[in-house]
């Protein structure tokens, strides 16, 4: 992947290293997206497509531990680096756990970070797994393109609301693993309402009577938990 096609997602609560970090890295052919606390970089990665993302742990409103899980409920792919002053075992396992691909403790230089970002992504290419959203989906014998927002099957095409869209995006990026309904509600309706919890029942009925011609694709209520998507083999 080239630099200057990769998007990096930064998130630091403290301005002043906030900028420098993302000047550093725009000099250095990367597209970076500055963001001060956890949720303000959960709504931004829902919104752009990013292929690398920075969190700081100490962050207002949401910490880095809890934006790594939000943003790894959406994408399980892509690279997280965590930028922390914690140096203590106990945190990086958190981290770890969280969904990092590494961790660097402050103060750190310029040049570790980005050796340790060059390493992991070379790592991610290596391996198959390329950075960025997953937008096109093979759902039995379904086609989903999460981009015109359609689902098709032979030449019939069904086009889908953007909440339809997204929900069933995340369906189908946690396909055959419980997709738990708070983290649907934050990341599509941003509350976890009674109100949009009921309206969110509705969209799910829908997308399983889109589904429904496909004896090997079924969409499951997990009781009290949130949904699957199961692709039979």
């Amino acid at each position: 992947m080239e630099k200057g096609s990769i998007n990096v997602l930064l998130a630091e609560d403290d301005r002043n290293l906030g900028n420098i970090l993302k000047n550093y890295l725009d000099a250095k052919g990367y597209n970076t997206t500055l963001c001060v606390n956890g949720q303000e970089a959960v709504d931004a990665f829902g919104k752009k497509e990013i292929d690398f993302v920075i969190l700081d742990i100490m962050m207002p409103v949401k910490d880095g531990f809890a934006a790594a899980r939000e943003i790894r409920s959406m994408n399980r792919k892509v690279p997280v680096l965590f930028l922390t002053a914690k140096a203590l075992q106990e945190d990086k396992l958190k981290g770890f756990e969280a969904g990092a691909d590494d961790y660097i403790t402050k103060p750190f230089s310029m040049e570790e970070l980005l050796m340790r970002m060059h390493a992991i992504l070379r790592r991610t290419d290596e391996s198959g797994k390329a950075s960025g959203n997953e937008n096109v989906f093979t759902i039995g014998k379904y086609h989903f393109d999460f981009n015109r927002q359609v689902l098709s099957v032979l030449d019939q095409e069904q086009k889908l609301t953007s909440k339809e869209a997204g929900l069933l995006r995340l369906l189908c990026i946690n396909a055959n693993e419980v997709l738990d309904r708070s983290t649907a509600l934050t990341q599509i309706w941003n509350d976890d309402s009674y109100f949009n919890a009921r309206s969110m029942d509705v969209y799910i009925v829908k997308l399983r009577k889109y589904l429904r011609d496909d004896p090997n694709v079924e969409l499951i209520n997990v009781h009290g938990v949130g949904f699957k998507l199961v692709m039979k083999s």
